[in-house]
């Protein structure tokens, strides 16, 4: 017997009329890391500008693009020092205002990056209330300290980064930043700060921008009481949430950005919101608030078929009830790579405090455990309905560079933490296009610097050259699941889970099946069905091995 699940995207809509965001695949660029045009080692518009064909042959519907404003780089660009312009390592306005045009003309379209949480300390508000300018520190957090002389933090919330989330300036008063000390928290009590990020919306949506991903979009709004935390911790399963995070009054605010939105054809936003479960998630997803939000349970799940099916059934259920598309993603700029996530062995429940991190207590990576995973994982994410989110290099089958000396990381976690905690930076490593050693391609010929993070001595045969043409290659993998995906998978069918053995997770969309094994052993395929895609080799006669995933159709499907 069979289970069904309804699909985010099921409506009685023809499949034509639908917004193009509830079956996109959207291609996460990381422009530091992406391509460096002008030699300085750091990837830009130019680098971008000339990858849009790779691009466009991946066969992706959009790009989200990480912060690209002006910034004093405390936070690889999550501290903005102006929300209405291009950082100038990155390029200029027109040529960004270039790659809009230029992507459209190739069918892709472009979502960038918004901060709404907090500023750059450089932000001229920022630099005003510095300066006591009068009603400037009302757009920001600034409170009296507590005990003897105001001396101790106003209350004991700490930054995500490490260490107190407060800074004290010489005047005696606190400031606020639940991230870095040069990453101020917005006061969006005010109206001034509402008005001001609407239209920052309006001015790129003018600019053709089709739409943002919403970083920490489970911030912005504080208890005005500001009280402690205790041992509540952000994205907790305690009934009252932390009071910095996850507040009801920050869906006022949404509200008034999906009004925004609405002024234009087609936009769309996605949030980061990372909260308690996905009762809190569909909240953000209500009719007049947010379009799409990550499905960061997916990412989280370990690589077991029950795991991963409970994660599946609660999220199209969540996604169902709201007629949000659920939004799948397996690897984003502040996560170990999938492939180094899934080359290691994982506990039953990946708690919040030893998952960002990839604690594994010294254990070795089995790289080729985790391709093997991380290829099986491509063809079951593109299989679900909904949207897609791929982070780049992830087409490569590139994994966490964790061999980073110290001297070279730039993560504000890594500083934070005491030099503890070594941040982000093995995920964010400039990726390889072409030759046989560093910069392997990312950089010009006649580049005069080293790339900003350095790239391992062993990526040759990860680079787009080498894996073009490979009919075995991970992009060659994902070029065949994304044009598939446009046949098989974009429609309106429901999930209907079908009985398997243990660890085998399989179901089917209409005529088409996946089938995942995530165990130890071989299993038998249904009778009958023709093969479509496999993720790896061994798929013959009627048998899936471990660690495989394979899409199949029955015979009338085809006809």
């Amino acid at each position: 017997m069979s289970q069904s699940v309804q699909s985010a995207a099921n409506s009685p809509t023809a499949r034509e009329t639908e917004p193009w965001w509830k079956t996109a695949v959207v291609y996460q660029v990381y422009i530091r890391s992406f391509a460096d045009g002008n030699g300085d080692g750091i990837g830009d518009l130019t680098g971008l500008r000339s990858k849009l064909p790779y691009l466009a042959e991946l066969g992706i519907d959009a790009v989200w693009i990480n912060p690209w404003y002006p910034s004093p780089m405390a936070d690889a660009g999550y501290d903005v020092a102006d929300f209405r312009n291009i950082e100038p390592s990155y390029g200029t306005l027109e040529q960004g205002e270039a790659f809009i045009i230029e992507a459209h003309e190739l069918g892709i379209r472009v979502i960038l990056d918004i901060v709404p949480n907090h500023t750059s300390s450089d932000h001229r508000w920022f630099q005003a209330a510095l300066r006591d300018e009068p009603g400037a520190r009302d757009r920001y957090i600034f409170r009296p300290g507590r005990g003897p002389g105001g001396d101790q933090p106003p209350n004991d919330w700490q930054s995500a980064f490490g260490g107190p989330a407060w800074s004290r300036l010489d005047t005696g008063e606190w400031y606020l930043h639940l991230f870095a000390p040069a990453q101020p928290d917005l006061n969006w009590e005010h109206p001034g700060v509402r008005a001001e990020f609407e239209d920052i919306l309006r001015f790129w949506f003018d600019k053709g921008v089709d739409g943002f991903r919403i970083d920490v979009a489970h911030g912005l709004t504080k208890d005005p009481a500001l009280p402690d935390a205790g041992e509540r911790l952000p994205g907790s399963q305690h009934t009252d949430p932390h009071p910095a995070w996850d507040q009801d009054a920050v869906h006022e605010v949404y509200r008034g950005w999906r009004a925004v939105a609405n002024e234009y054809a087609d936009r769309v936003f996605v949030a980061e919101a990372w909260v308690a479960n996905n009762d809190r998630l569909a909240r953000y997803l209500r009719p007049d608030e947010l379009h799409t939000a990550f499905q960061f349970d997916f990412l989280r799940a370990p690589w077991r078929g029950e795991s991963i099916r409970a994660v599946i059934d609660d999220a199209l259920s969540q996604a169902g009830a709201v007629g949000a598309p659920a939004t799948w993603v397996l690897s984003n700029h502040d996560v170990p790579r999938t492939v180094t996530r899934y080359s290691r062995s994982q506990p039953d429940h990946l708690v919040e405090t030893d998952w960002e991190r990839s604690r594994w207590a010294g254990e070795q990576p089995d790289l080729a455990l985790g391709r093997r995973r991380a290829r099986a994982a491509a063809l079951l994410q593109a299989a679900l309905p909904g949207t897609a989110y791929i982070y780049q290099g992830e087409e490569l089958g590139l994994e966490e560079v964790e061999e980073l000396p110290g001297e070279v990381r730039q993560d504000p976690t890594w500083f934070q933490s005491g030099f503890t905690d070594v941040g982000r930076d093995g995920c964010r490593v400039p990726i390889p296009w072409s030759n046989d050693e560093a910069p392997y391609g990312f950089s010009p010929p006649d580049a005069e610097k080293d790339t900003w993070l350095p790239q391992p001595g062993h990526w040759a045969p990860h680079t787009v050259q080498a894996q073009h043409g490979d009919p075995g290659s991970f992009l060659t993998l994902y070029r065949q699941v994304l044009a598939l995906r446009r046949q098989l998978w974009t429609t309106d069918e429901p999930v209907e889970w079908l009985e398997t053995p243990h660890d085998v997770l399989a179901f089917a969309r209409g005529g088409v099946q996946c089938w995942v094994n995530t165990g130890a052993t071989d299993t038998e395929l249904p009778a009958g069905m023709r093969r479509v895609l496999a993720s790896g080799p061994g798929v013959t006669g009627g048998v899936l091995p471990a660690d495989t995933a394979v899409w199949l159709t029955e015979p009338e499907h085809d006809r």
